[in-house]
């Protein structure tokens, strides 16, 4: 939830920015680690997007997080894929963040990433029990973020070694999906795997958390917000997505983001200031 690592080279100032040195520990999932050297503090607006965030904060001072029925304190938790406007704040940040891919969220996380209660926002605590307070115990107690990385690539792997393994027609529906930047055929999409829609739909419901249609709208929604968070023309975006026009394109951006695109522009810039 700090400063997106993937979207600039050099760290935001007053913030320091690690990625683990060998790239990537597994397919579907990045690792990065913050630290608010300078107290900048984080304000960060959650979205919806096609990935599972995950965040261990490990300084002694928690996550607020803001959502529509009220806020809570959290040392870690998980966002990504559910509806409904939310914001992260923190003082003094240092934690590690780790993007999921549904696909590998699913044996990560025990559950489908959608299959939950508790708003955009879930306390990991809830689902990983004394795992997750024994892991940021360990994780606060290594020195440097090498050794913090090989402690959660261990994790991880142990995790996704014992979790349950999504259908290779599941991941292949979902791979195609994103490739194509969620602008597919929905009816084509059971076609592609062999199965029937019924099947494909139930399946990818239970380990996706979501339809394969609303899955497309996902993908090409995130692709849109990354234009607009740009300052590219609302109109110019809508085309690039493949939306039919800029009305398609504001009716999703309220669908996922609860705001208009307008509106998303202004809160990306504003978010840009702070870290």
């Amino acid at each position: 939830m700090g400063p997106d690592p993937s979207e600039a080279a050099e760290p935001p100032p007053g913030w320091e920015v690690a990625r683990p040195a060998g790239g990537a520990p597994f397919d579907g999932v990045e690792v990065a680690g913050f630290r608010d050297r300078d107290a900048i503090g984080l304000d960060a607006r959650v979205l919806p997007q096609p990935a599972v965030t995950v965040v261990l904060e490990l300084s002694e001072d928690a996550l607020t997080v803001e959502e529509a029925y009220g806020g809570r304190v959290l040392s870690s938790i998980g966002a990504g894929l559910s509806l409904g406007p939310a914001r992260i704040r923190g003082r003094g940040v240092d934690c590690v963040e780790v993007r999921l891919s549904p696909v590998t969220a699913y044996s990560a996380l025990d559950v489908a990433p959608s299959d939950r209660e508790g708003g955009a926002v879930i306390d990991l605590a809830h689902l990983w029990g004394r795992q997750e307070a024994l892991l940021r115990e360990q994780l606060h107690e290594v020195p440097g973020w090498g050794a913090r990385f090989a402690l959660l690539e261990k994790f991880l792997a142990e995790r996704l070694g014992a979790g349950v393994a999504t259908d290779p027609e599941v991941a292949a529906t979902w791979r195609h999906i994103v490739a194509r930047q969620g602008q597919v055929r929905v009816a084509d999409l059971a076609a592609s795997c062999g199965w029937s829609r019924k099947r494909l739909w139930s399946r990818f419901g239970a380990q996706i958390g979501m339809t394969p249609k609303r899955a497309a709208m996902l993908v090409r929604f995130d692709r849109a917000v990354r234009g607009l968070s740009a300052g590219r023309d609302a109109a110019e975006v809508a085309s690039a997505c493949g939306y039919a026009d800029q009305s398609h394109l504001h009716r999703d951006v309220r669908h996922f983001a609860d705001c208009t695109p307008a509106e998303l522009s202004v809160s990306s810039e504003e978010h840009s200031s702070k870290t």
